[in-house]
C-alpha cells in the first residue's frame, strides 16, 4: 500500500489552459439548430446546407449574387427621407432613421440603379429589410418609381427583388399608404409600352409592398420558404379564431395556389432571371 500513498518524484503533471476558439467562425441556423462554418455558408450563398433555409441578406451581399460584379451602377442616391409628421415614440422617426442608417450603411431601405446579369443590362431596384424592415417611406416609393420609369424609357427589363416586413412606413401615414398607388401606376404605364417585369420576392415580403409593386410582376419569383402575404398568420388567425393550414404564406404555398409562378434558390436565380430574358429575346 505504501507504494500507492508515495508521491512520485518522476511524473510531472502541467495543467495547459484551454485555447479559445476564435469567434465569428460559425453561425447558427434559426431555423434547424445546424452550426454552419461561416465559409462553407458563403460558399451556399448563404443558405444553410442543411435544411436550404435562406438567411436574410444585406443588400450588399444580395448585389453580389445577383449582378455582374462591379457592374451595378447606382442611381437617385442623393434622395433621404426627412420627417413630415415630426413622429415621436419610444423612439423618434428622425432616431430611427439614424439608428438604421449606422446599422446597415444605407440611407433608405431602397437602392435601385441598373446593373448586368449575365451581360445583360436591366433596370434593378431592392430593398433591405434591415432599414426600417425595408418599409416603403415616400423615397422608397420615389426611387421605385424613378427605375420603373428608367426601364419604361430606356426599354430595359425591369427586376425589383423585395424584402419588406413593413410594408408601409407608419412614420409617415398617408405619404407611405400614397406610393402604393404611384408605383403601381408607373407599372401600368411599363406594360402598356410592352416592358417586362420580373418581382422577385424575398423573406419577408408583406402587406402594402405586395399589395403593390411586389405582386404586379409579368413573372413572379420568389426564394423557398419565404414568408409571403398582407398580413401576418398569427393575426389572422386571432382574427378569425381558426388553425391555418401548414405552410400558409410560404412560397412554396402560394405557388400551389397561383399567386406566384416559381419558386428558386437563391444560388440559381442570376441564370434564372438571364434565362428568361433569353427566352423573351431581350439584349
Amino acid at each position: 500500500m505504501t507504494l500507492f500513498k508515495r508521491p512520485n518524484k518522476y511524473v510531472k503533471v502541467t495543467v495547459s489552459k484551454k485555447k479559445d476558439m476564435p469567434g465569428g467562425l460559425w453561425t447558427k441556423c434559426p431555423d434547424c439548430g445546424e452550426i454552419i462554418y461561416n465559409k462553407k455558408l458563403e460558399e451556399n450563398f448563404l443558405v444553410c446546407t442543411k435544411c436550404n433555409f435562406h438567411f436574410t441578406l444585406s443588400l450588399q451581399n444580395r448585389l453580389r449574387f445577383l449582378a455582374d460584379a462591379g457592374s451595378f451602377k447606382e442611381l437617385y442616391e442623393d434622395l433621404e427621407t426627412e420627417d413630415p409628421l415630426r413622429f415621436k415614440g419610444p423612439k423618434t422617426y428622425v432616431e430611427k432613421l439614424k439608428a438604421d442608417r449606422d446599422l446597415t450603411g444605407l440611407k433608405e431601405a431602397a437602392v435601385v440603379g441598373e446593373c448586368l446579369v449575365n451581360s445583360k443590362k436591366i433596370a434593378l431596384g431592392i430593398t433591405d429589410s434591415r432599414f426600417i424592415m425595408g418599409s416603403m417611406g415616400s423615397v422608397v416609393g420615389e426611387k421605385i418609381t424613378r427605375i420603373i420609369e428608367r426601364a419604361t424609357e430606356k426599354g430595359l427589363p425591369l427586376v425589383i427583388v423585395s424584402g419588406s416586413g413593413g410594408g408601409a412606413r407608419m412614420y409617415e401615414g398617408v405619404l407611405s399608404l400614397m406610393q402604393m398607388a404611384k408605383t403601381s401606376a408607373a407599372l401600368a404605364r411599363h406594360s402598356e409600352k410592352g416592358g417586362l417585369y420580373i418581382s422577385v420576392l424575398t423573406n419577408p415580403t408583406m402587406a402594402g409592398v405586395l399589395a403593390s409593386f411586389a405582386s404586379l410582376g409579368d413573372l413572379i419569383i420568389a426564394e423557398p420558404r419565404a414568408l409571403i402575404g398582407f398580413t401576418g398568420p398569427r393575426v389572422i388567425e386571432q382574427t378569425i379564431r381558426q388553425k391555418l393550414p401548414p405552410g400558409f404564406q410560404t412560397s412554396e404555398f402560394l405557388l400551389e395556389h397561383g399567386l406566384i409562378d416559381m419558386v428558386v434558390h437563391r444560388k440559381n436565380m442570376r441564370d434564372t432571371l438571364s434565362s428568361f430574358m433569353d427566352y423573351l429575346k431581350l439584349k
